[in-house]
């Protein structure tokens, strides 16, 4: 249980990070370049990670990393900014957080992961927190916007889901994924938004923010949660995404929050602590076992067992 309380501490690192990354987005980076904006925070951070990792794709692993690219970053990305566009912030967060929903049905079909009432529970009162933290509305309402979220979060939702049925997560795998769905987008980038934009030093900074933390860093904490801890539970600590977003307003941008919105944060919460491990009867080990000496158990594995 502690290793999963641990995992769980470590997984939350990723919703944490895309959270800021809001803010980081809306003040820094250039406007009306989503392809690009796409682009440039996939491939730096896949490259990074490849370096680090040293390590190519290797049999299967080569059309799997193109499918997962696509799901997870590459088509998720367009995705995201094109409903973000057309919806209202509120209105597609909503959407998105029924993540906890549509991972664990993922994981019933593909991995016969069985959700628990708890987590049902903690879905149900996770995406009714958010939708009184951020207010979402029946206003303004465009059914394109809706379309976009659906399909981001049907996509992620499944290649999480197939991330962690196909193997072992990895800094190498991460790499794989992101320089995947990043040369995937050049192509659309180049077609529909021209040259690429100039890029201050402020959107230098930001995008190097984005691009260390809020991907390199979070995708590769999130994939390796995933391999340690149920998607559903996963798909809960995601709710973190949008209260960090919130919480950062109130902090950097002086927001003041509403009674509702109060409410809606302690429903999130509540939803988020009904995916924690619950305590079980204490368990000595037996004797004359010892711990593996090395790496500890909760450390970010570099490699991919890919046998298959």
């Amino acid at each position: 249980m502690e290793d999963t309380f641990r995992w769980t501490l470590v997984t939350a690192i990723a919703p944490i990070a895309w959270g800021t990354n809001y803010f980081v987005t809306h003040e820094y980076l250039p406007a009306g370049h989503p392809l690009y904006g796409a682009v440039f925070r996939a491939l730096p951070a896949g490259l990074l990670l490849l370096a680090l990792a040293r390590q190519l794709p290797q049999g299967v692993w080569w059309w799997r990393s193109l499918v997962l690219g696509i799901c997870n970053m590459g088509a998720f990305f367009a995705l995201i900014y094109l409903a973000s566009q057309l919806l209202p912030v509120s209105l597609a967060s909503t959407i998105m957080s029924a993540a906890p929903f549509t991972m664990a049905l993922f994981a019933w079909g593909l991995l016969a992961e069985r959700p628990t009432v708890l987590v049902l529970t903690g879905a149900a009162s996770g995406i009714a927190g958010v939708v009184l933290l951020l207010g979402a509305g029946p206003a303004a309402v465009d059914v394109r916007g809706v379309a976009a979220s659906a399909a981001a979060l049907t996509m992620s939702s499944f290649g999480y889901v197939l991330a962690k049925k196909w193997g072992r997560a990895s800094i190498a795998s991460t790499s794989w994924q992101l320089i995947a769905g990043g040369l995937v987008l050049i192509p659309f980038a180049v077609l529909f938004e021209g040259a690429p934009p100039h890029l201050d030093l402020p959107a230098v900074a930001g995008f190097a923010y984005v691009g260390l933390v809020a991907t390199a860093l979070a995708f590769t904490v999130w994939f390796a949660g995933l391999q340690r801890l149920s998607a559903a539970k996963v798909g809960l600590i995601g709710l973190l995404n949008p209260v960090t977003g919130v919480l950062l307003g109130v902090l950097v941008s002086g927001d003041v929050l509403v009674p509702r919105q109060f409410l809606g944060l302690a429903l999130v919460l509540l939803g988020i602590t009904l995916s924690l491990p619950r305590r079980g009867p204490r368990t000595r080990p037996q004797e004359g076992l010892a711990p593996a000496r090395g790496k500890p158990s909760w450390s970010l594995p570099n490699q991919l067992d890919v046998t298959e």
